[in-house]
C-alpha cells in the first residue's frame, strides 16, 4: 500500500535549548537557512508524502504560519524584484489542504502524541518522522524505507536503524537482528536503553518509522511507562506480537538536533554540502581550529 500520510510530533518544549526556545519552537531553529521542520518536510515530500499531520502544543502557532503564505512579505519582495526569494517561497509552500494540525493538550509522551493523530490518519499505514532528527543522505531516509516497505508486503512495520558505539547503546532504543528480507531484516526484539552487556545489538532506533494503523488501538490502552508517559516503543513491542517489524539500516547519517552538539554538527554538515558557502566555511573553521 502507498504511504500517503506522515505524522510529525512538534509539541515538545525544547528545554535543552532555553532560552532560545522560550518564545520560539525548537522545530523552527534553523540548520543553515531552513528550519528543522522544513528539512524534515522536504524529506517526506521527496518520498511521496501527500498529507502532513502536525501534532502541536501551546505556543506552536508559528509552525502553522511557516507553512502558510505571507502576503506582506510577498508584496515587498515583488516590489523589489526579488525573484529568487519569491521562487524559494513558492517552492516550499504546500498545496491547500495538504497540512493538518491537531493539538496534544498534555505532554504525555511520544506514544500519546502519535495517538492524537489517529482521527486524521484513519485506517491506513503512515510514516512517523521526529522533527529533531535530521538524516543527511543522497536518497532520503524515508524514501529508502518506503522502497523496503513495498517489498515486505501488507501489515509490515518498518523502523530506521543505525549503528552506534557499543558504549552508548544505553542511550537509545536498540533492536535485535533476525533474518534478512530484501534490504531490511526482521526485528526480533526492541529494548529501550539497555545496559551494554544486555543490548541485543548496536543498532539504535532512529526517528523514522512506517507504522500500521493498529498501533492506535494499542496506544488507546497502553499503560504509562518510563517517565510516567505513554511510550511508543512499549506500544510497538505489543504490536510486534501480532504484526511483523523490520529494521532498515539506511544509507546516510543522522543528527540528533535535540542536543546542542548534534544541532551544531548538523549545521556544519549541511553547510559543507552547499557549494556556494562550503569553501568560505572551511576557511573559517580552519581559523577557529588553528
Amino acid at each position: 500500500m502507498i504511504i500517503r500520510k506522515a505524522v510529525l510530533p512538534v509539541a515538545g518544549l525544547g528545554t535543552r535549548f532555553l532560552p532560545a526556545t522560550k518564545a520560539m519552537p525548537k522545530e523552527m531553529l534553523t540548520v543553515v537557512d531552513r528550519p528543522l521542520i522544513q528539512h524534515v518536510v522536504d524529506e517526506a515530500r521527496a518520498a511521496g508524502i501527500e498529507h502532513f499531520i502536525f501534532v502541536t502544543g501551546r505556543n506552536k502557532g508559528v509552525i502553522e504560519d511557516h507553512f502558510d503564505r505571507q502576503f506582506e512579505l510577498e508584496v515587498t519582495l515583488t516590489e523589489k524584484s526579488r525573484k529568487a526569494d519569491l521562487e524559494i517561497l513558492a517552492r516550499d509552500l504546500p498545496e491547500a489542504g495538504q497540512m493538518s494540525f491537531t493539538r496534544q493538550q498534555s505532554p504525555l509522551g511520544l506514544g500519546h502524541a502519535v495517538w492524537c493523530a489517529r482521527g486524521i490518519v484513519g485506517n491506513e499505514p503512515f510514516a512517523l518522522l521526529l522533527p529533531d532528527v535530521l538524516v543527511q543522505s543522497e536518497k532520503g531516509c524515508l524514501a529508502q524505507m518506503i522502497d523496503a516497505y513495498r517489498a515486505l508486503g501488507p501489515k509490515s512495520n518498518v523502523i530506521a536503524v543505525e549503528e552506534v558505539p557499543a558504549d552508548k547503546v544505553h542511550m537509545y532504543g536498540v533492536v535485535g537482528v533476525g533474518k534478512a528480507k530484501g534490504t531490511a531484516f526482521e526485528i526480533t526484539t526492541m529494548v529501550e536503553k539497555p545496559k551494554r552487556e544486555e543490548a541485543p545489538s548496536n543498532l539504535s532506533i532512529t526517528g523514522r518509522y512506517i507504522l500500521q494503523p493498529e498501533i492506535f488501538d494499542v496506544l488507546t490502552t497502553q499503560p504509562r511507562g518510563a517517565g510516567n508517559e505513554i511510550q511508543l516503543t512499549d506500544a510497538m513491542i505489543t504490536l510486534a506480537k501480532t504484526q511483523p517489524f523490520y529494521g532498515l539500516k539506511f544509507s546516510g547519517r543522522s543528527f540528533d538536533c535535540g542536543s546542542k552538539i548534534g544541532f551544531l554538527a548538523a549545521n556544519v554538515a549541511y553547510a559543507l554540502a552547499r557549494d556556494e558557502i562550503a569553501p568560505a566555511l572551511r576557511d573559517e573553521i580552519k581559523k577557529l581550529v588553528d
